[in-house]
């Protein structure tokens, strides 16, 4: 299997971790412990943030206060080197209300996501996150 592809998988399994709900040890286990993420500025996040490890793990646990499901239904992806680009169609349950939406309403989104791999794990994570209106 070639470097694209181990990484691609990779990729594809951490979304689907994400997708049932993993934390702790189970999410850390796809980052390298120095791991940075950046969310680029988004209706949820307007001014953007950047993150590390304890922040991603913390930001899981809060997530699944906010969220009751979510899915990722991946629409393409792509692979050079060390690096996965994946298109993706997101949509959420809402565990509580959130702006004009109510609990259990569905919040949708289109992303893409840039993550950068070295030795098997997630050294970089860059998020472009564009939600439909609510």
């Amino acid at each position: 299997m070639s470097t694209e592809q181990t990484n691609t998988s990779i990729a594809l399994r951490y979304l689907a971790a994400l997708e049932r709900g993993a934390v702790g040890d189970e999410l850390a286990a796809f980052f390298a412990p120095d791991v940075v993420q950046e969310e680029f500025p988004n209706r949820l996040v307007p001014n953007g943030a950047r993150r590390g490890l304890a922040e991603l793990l913390d930001g899981a646990i809060r997530g699944q206060q906010v969220m009751s499901s979510q899915r990722f239904d991946v629409q393409n992806s792509f692979a050079q080197g060390e690096q996965v680009l994946l298109e993706v169609a997101w949509s959420g349950t809402l565990a509580i209300a959130l702006g004009s939406l109510a609990g259990g309403d569905q919040m949708r989104a289109r992303f893409a996501v840039v993550l950068v791999f070295q030795d098997g794990k997630i050294v970089s994570q860059r998020n472009y996150d564009c939600f439909d209106p609510w």
